[in-house]
């Protein structure tokens, strides 16, 4: 029988912390004009990265952006620093973040950066590192450029200064490289899907894609403006693209995030097929093709129901810390192939080095297509456990996951739910939030009704402490 086990982040986890001052789960993100995610402090950035970056021997640095009107500016900022440490810039304009992993490891770039702040509103940004093969720098090295910021600038000899070019083409290049994840010998054509763009950095891309394998395809959120990305749109506002789905009666729909790391989906019925499912439909379907590589890797926010389908199946599963960050460590140590975040994060380490929205939706657009089956029937072999997430904004030096109110109130609900014993009714986990300040409080439970009465007492105390 499957336990659910206590997940609160004042408890610990096997995750091994490290202090930064700057660099969160996924770079350094913030509010545009608040410090750090000024000018100055991304020229600063720059140099320091390129400082350290310089004694690896790496010349040359890709970078990349979302749509946000502000990555014109850091983009500058960025540019300058890394001249001033003597590294030469490619820039490719607006293009997902995966796009800029593919490009780093193609390109023998050794780095590559991305101005964006994912899901975030167009008055947030961030600004993120890939290693020479196209993976989150490794610790080590963003605590070294930590390290530089804490320095003075001091500018290369004149003669030694980075240059910067653009690369016109990127997108084209990015375009071939997903196109290449589809099996040869299937098509989507017959085929109608919705595509929503979330006004990011896939609007120009995202689309061809899709169409140029057969497909006939509906853009919605491709309009970007600077200021419209994520906004009531993409794959953290899915009532834009279910409404699409019903009304063209498409097959399905894509929703991206901003910057393309994240997908979710929608059935020809217009309901949410989130993270979760789809690594779920992906690893039934290795399991039958005898290509899956060890077992799955979900977080401590994936839903049980997913643990409990994959154990029918035979499939081992293992939770990492929250952010695709902790769920490739956990695959690159394991040597597995497959894992992701309910949150829409999937991770095809088989073919990519993070986790790239257009490449998932292929995967499992060539399990429709080569099962005949409809995503709704894929996915109804994976009942979702209700699940209620409820976020707490927070600020200063406050740490309420640290109040005796909250860790009472959660020892409240755990008792309720028998948490702990051989028939749970349910888990809670509490964590901050790695890329803003928010508490996020999850209730799962077998009933909606127990998770949301238990989310919203925990939330409660929360806010009190």
């Amino acid at each position: 029988m499957i336990r659910y086990t206590r997940f609160h982040i004042y408890r610990s986890s096997k995750i091994k912390i490290m202090t930064r001052k700057y660099f969160g789960t996924d770079g350094v993100r913030g509010k545009v004009g608040d410090y750090p995610i000024t000018p100055d402090f991304a020229l600063k950035l720059g140099w320091a990265a390129g400082r350290v970056l310089s004694r690896q021997g790496t010349k040359k640095v890709i970078i990349g952006k979302d749509t946000r009107i502000s990555g014109y500016m850091l983009e500058s900022a960025l540019e300058a620093g890394l001249s001033a440490a003597g590294i030469n810039a490619i820039l490719t304009g607006p293009i997902p973040t995966p796009a800029v992993a593919y490009l780093t490891k193609t390109f023998r770039a050794e780095a590559g950066i991305v101005i964006s702040a994912s899901h975030n509103p167009y008055y947030d940004n961030g600004i993120k590192f890939f290693s020479e093969s196209g993976e989150k720098l490794p610790d080590e090295v963003e605590l070294a450029i930590e390290a530089e910021l804490d320095k003075d600038i001091e500018c290369v000899s004149s003669d030694l200064l980075g240059k910067a070019r653009r690369m016109e083409d990127a997108a084209g290049r990015y375009i071939e490289f997903c196109k290449g994840t589809f099996p040869s010998a299937l098509s989507l054509a017959g085929m109608k899907i919705v595509v929503d763009c979330a006004n990011g950095a896939a609007y120009h891309i995202a689309p061809s894609v899709f169409s140029e394998l057969g497909a006939e395809v509906i853009a919605i959120g491709n309009q970007p403006n600077g200021l419209n990305i994520n906004d009531k749109c993409g794959a953290t506002s899915m009532a834009l693209i279910q409404q699409a789905v019903v009304e063209h009666k498409a097959d399905l729909g894509i929703a991206l995030d901003g910057d393309s790391d994240r997908i979710m989906m929608v059935d020809s019925q217009g309901n949410v097929v989130d993270g979760d499912q789809i690594l779920f439909v992906l690893a039934k379907q290795a399991l039958i093709d005898g290509q899956l590589k060890g077992g799955v890797v979900g977080t401590l926010m994936s839903n049980m129901g997913l643990e409990v389908a994959l154990a029918k199946l035979g499939i081992p599963f293992v939770r990492a810390n929250v952010g695709d960050r902790y769920v490739m460590e956990q695959l690159l140590e394991r040597g597995w192939w497959l894992g992701g975040e309910n949150s829409g994060h999937v991770i095809c380490r088989n073919l990519v080095t993070t986790g790239d929205a257009i490449v998932a939706a292929l995967q499992v657009l060539a399990v429709i297509q080569r099962s005949g089956n409809s995503l709704d029937t894929l996915v109804a072999d994976m009942p979702m456990m209700p699940q209620v997430l409820i976020n707490v904004r927070f600020g200063g030096e406050n740490q309420p996951l640290e109040s005796d109110l909250v860790k009472n109130a959660v020892i409240e609900a755990e008792q309720a739910m028998e948490v702990g014993t051989d028939t749970p009714k349910g888990r809670i986990l509490l964590r901050k939030s790695g890329t803003e300040p928010l508490i996020r409080v999850m209730a799962e439970a077998e009933t909606a009704d127990m998770a949301q009465q238990w989310a919203e007492h925990i939330a409660e105390a929360v806010k009190a402490a």
